[in-house]
């Protein structure tokens, strides 16, 4: 807590300090008694009890150099003083001769991560009978207390910040990267429809590609944001949703941009409850990856089932098998099915894919073994 008007506030949040210097006045007799945020060049008190008007009120300074929470400051112990004339260290000391001190007391006031704070001090122009171990250990607690207050009031705004930057960041991904790309998208499919030439066709179709996978990591991107900073990835189920049409769509689109692949799909006419976007989603994550990781020579197939009470999806593709060490951590996000390098992608397909399982009460798991890779997707009917 670095800016000292800051601290005021702080202080002026915690609703038990008002009764923490009314304890300390009455159970002392003290007639003054302070919360003082204090560093290296200020003195501000941040919460007062005054009763021999001495002048202060929150948000008001001395010289810090006049004080002796200066010196607490430096070496962070407690100094209690019941009378000054009687005290050997402070008798000659230029605080009570500025002040007119005879008797007072001062905590420190020291957070979690070991910083100072300030103190919690209490004065009176009169000598009074401080240096008790009840009243010591009552100084010392309320001291404690402040600190986890303010510590908590420094969490929360630590939170609160998150929570604004998390926000900026999504709406950064949901806006300020997706509008661009959709312009880009439909320029290029104006431009396709009046290039002739060949080779300005081929350029168009790479374009095409670039911006669908761009769109996609996007996605992605902005799922994992929602998934990890928001909460978990929002689902809205709907009733007796037909998924034949849903995933005839997301396989007619992957064999689209994929002409040199096969594809083959074989799925049954089924009404479930779920998000058929996501479901969608899921199985457009799921073809991706097979289209990425598996044999280019070899179909890759795709089926649903109606199994029992339960409703499933399967991905399978030839290729090589996914390493044993990256199986156990396939669905966290950032692993790739496979160990090569020169592979595009963040990583986070499966992780999503994972996620939307989940968000349907189901689980996506995978077998691998040198004839096949496979993903499969489960979730209940009802």
């Amino acid at each position: 807590m670095n800016d000292p008007i800051a601290a005021v506030d702080a202080i002026a949040q915690i609703q038990a300090v008002p009764t923490i210097l009314d304890v300390v006045c009455k159970t002392t007799g003290m007639r003054f008694a302070a919360v003082a945020r204090v560093t290296a060049d200020r003195w501000i008190a941040c919460s007062v009890r005054d009763e021999i008007a001495f002048g202060l009120e929150p948000g008001g300074e001395l010289k810090i150099e006049t004080t002796i929470c200066n010196e607490i400051r430096e070496h962070q112990q407690a100094v209690i003083i019941d009378n000054v004339a009687d005290d050997p260290a402070y008798s000659s000391h230029h605080t009570p001769a500025i002040y007119g001190l005879q008797s007072y007391i001062s905590m420190p006031i020291t957070l979690a991560d070991g910083s100072f704070f300030g103190t919690l001090c209490a004065i009176d122009t009169v000598p009074r009978e401080l240096n008790k171990p009840e009243t010591v250990g009552m100084f010392q607690l309320f001291a404690n207390l402040i600190a986890f207050h303010l510590d908590t009031h420094d969490r929360i705004d630590q939170e609160r910040q998150g929570n604004e930057l998390r926000e900026q960041f999504i709406a950064v991904l949901g806006h300020d990267l997706r509008n661009p790309l959709a312009s880009l998208d439909a320029g290029t499919r104006m431009l396709q429809r009046s290039v002739e030439d060949e080779k300005g066709k081929t350029v168009l179709g790479l374009m095409q590609s670039s911006i669908s996978r761009m769109s996609g990591l996007i996605d992605n991107v902005l799922d994992f944001a929602r998934g990890r900073l928001g909460g978990g990835i929002p689902v809205e189920q709907a009733d007796r949703v037909p998924l034949k049409p849903v995933m005839e769509q997301v396989v007619a689109e992957l064999r689209m941009t994929n002409p040199g692949r096969t594809i083959e799909a074989d799925f049954t006419e089924a009404l479930v409850r779920c998000d058929e976007g996501r479901i969608g989603q899921l199985l457009s994550n799921l073809l991706a990856n097979a289209l990425t990781h598996g044999d280019p020579e070899t179909p890759i197939r795709v089926r649903s089932a109606i199994a029992g009470n339960r409703f499933e999806l399967a991905v399978a593709n030839a290729g090589e098998p996914i390493p044993e060490t990256v199986v156990k951590d396939l669905f966290k996000p950032f692993v790739r099915a496979s160990a090569k390098a020169n592979l595009q992608g963040l990583g986070l397909g499966l992780y999503i894919a994972s996620e939307i399982a989940k968000a349907h009460n189901g689980r996506l798991s995978v077998s691998s073994t040198p004839d096949e890779t496979c993903f499969t997707f489960q979730m209940p009917l009802q």
